[in-house]
């Protein structure tokens, strides 16, 4: 089974940024995939971004793409989410999540076995 914790959640104006962290623990970091996952009040939680064991691959939402870039160090059992250009309809709840099956990724939540209790990020117009 993986912890995960989310931490760099906030307020930010809009054309803000800010980087979002998720601290792992309980398996070897560097055999799963992670995942991005946000979700707005009244939604569904919907994907992000991903990213794969070695970080040499990632995926990302048409929404997101070119505002958004998610890396990870594996060495300190890390993933991040650095988030630009911000814009108010980016606010949610954001998760970090592990997918344990694959070194690969995937865009579907169901995919993903262990989840983050969330970090608000919320923009401001």
């Amino acid at each position: 089974q993986v912890q995960l914790v989310e931490s760099g959640g906030g307020l930010v104006q809009a054309g803000g940024s800010l980087r979002l962290s998720c601290a792992a623990s309980g398996r070897t970091f560097s055999s799963y995939a992670m995942g991005w996952f946000r979700q707005a009040p009244g939604k569904e939680r919907e994907f992000v971004a991903a990213i794969s064991w070695s970080g040499g691959n990632t995926y990302y939402a048409d929404s997101v793409k070119g505002r958004f870039t998610a890396s990870r160090d594996n060495a300190k059992n890390t993933v991040y989410l650095q988030m630009n250009s911000l814009k108010p309809e980016d606010t949610a709840v954001y998760y970090c999540a592990a997918d344990t099956k694959t070194r690969f990724y995937s865009a579907y939540v169901n995919d993903y076995d262990s989840w983050g209790p969330g970090t608000q990020v919320t923009v401001s117009s």
